[in-house]
């Protein structure tokens, strides 16, 4: 098998976590990067719709936590104003005393 050097920079900290999988794994740094790579290759790309179809499905999900989250601030809204006009009208008799 005839072959060819492929160099690439990466950070100190991501390099000895490569030597250490590779280590771990009982194989060597590159063959481990063919493995991945070959793999990341064969994957088949999504298309659009698959795209916007995890898209919509993420959204669904969150969307009821944001409301909740609104309605929690909503909430703290109107007792904050409520306690104001508390303050305020228990200010107006205070003066007008």
């Amino acid at each position: 098998m005839q072959t060819e050097r492929v160099t690439f920079l990466t950070t100190p900290d991501h390099k000895a976590m490569l030597d250490a999988f590779a280590r771990d794994s009982g194989i060597s740094v590159g063959h481990m990067l063919r493995e991945a790579s070959s793999q990341y290759m064969a994957e088949a790309p999504l298309n659009e719709d698959e795209k916007l179809a995890i898209l919509v499905a993420e959204l669904n999900e969150a969307v009821p936590a944001i409301a909740e989250s609104f309605d929690r601030m909503t909430a703290l809204i109107d007792d904050a104003y409520a306690e104001l006009q508390q303050l305020r009208t228990e200010r107006k008799k205070a003066d007008a005393q």
